[in-house]
């Protein structure tokens, strides 16, 4: 069996759980080594034994200076970096401030670009950057506040920042609901309605796991021909 990312490393930003973790779990399979990063020192070391990590890093992403030390630090090049950190903010936009408004327009384009100029040094030129986004926010609803404007500034942020990147390759996975720590703080004692409604509904008759958004991921990194698109994975949730 070929190892498609044997001799390659994989930074995940955001690794320690949920499409993070499983993603470094997946390149492990491949054959790469794996560098995690998350903000939870404990979470972190427990991810990294779970996948034998070769290197891990405890920063808050959004902390730029952090962020940018990180990648100076490592001691070789990178060849793949994925992006999971941060999260949609479902409030009313009326209930927002200005500055809740711009921070939840801006916050993923500017980490993903941020990741960007302080990765590039370090990748190899053939690498890859994988930004995650999401489907659900495409249809306007009064549930999702200001989150359906947010999702639409991710494609065209994706294909411009491949222009500019290139040769490394840059692509936007974008997600429906993935059952994942994070969909579970979000949905709290919901979280088994939403899974019994989704298994009922969606075409593919289960769940979305992390595991789906891994294998595309991994997908993303090993074919060279993939650059400044985005590719949705969501079971068909946004046709239902």
């Amino acid at each position: 069996m070929i190892e498609e990312l044997a001799g390659q490393t994989v930074v995940l930003i955001g690794g320690s759980a949920g499409i993070g973790l499983e993603t470094a779990r997946r390149a492990r399979a491949e054959g790469a080594e794996v560098i995690l990063t998350g903000r939870n020192p404990e979470r972190l070391r427990a991810a990294a034994n779970d996948v034998g990590a070769q290197r891990t890093a405890a920063f808050d992403a959004n902390d730029f200076r952090a962020l940018g030390e990180f990648f100076d630090d490592l001691p070789g090049p990178v060849d793949h970096v994925l992006v999971t950190a941060g999260g949609p903010s479902y409030r009313p936009m009326l209930e927002m401030t200005a500055d809740d408004i711009r921070d939840a327009l801006s916050s993923h384009v500017v980490l993903d670009l941020e990741v960007a100029r302080s990765a590039r040094t370090k990748m190899r030129p053939d690498g890859s950057l994988v930004l995650m986004g999401g489907t659900g926010g495409r249809r306007i609803d009064h549930r999702l506040g200001i989150v359906s404007a947010a999702t639409a500034t991710l494609p065209p942020f994706t294909a411009a920042l491949a222009l500019e990147l290139a040769p490394i390759r840059v692509n936007l996975i974008a997600a429906g609901f993935v059952d994942t720590p994070l969909s579970a703080a979000l949905l709290g004692d919901q979280l088994d309605h939403r899974r019994d409604e989704l298994r009922n509904t969606l075409p593919i008759g289960r769940v979305v796991g992390p595991q789906d958004v891994a294998a595309l991921a991994v997908h993303l990194m090993v074919n060279g021909a993939l650059t400044g698109a985005t590719y949705d994975i969501d079971g068909g949730q946004q046709f239902i």
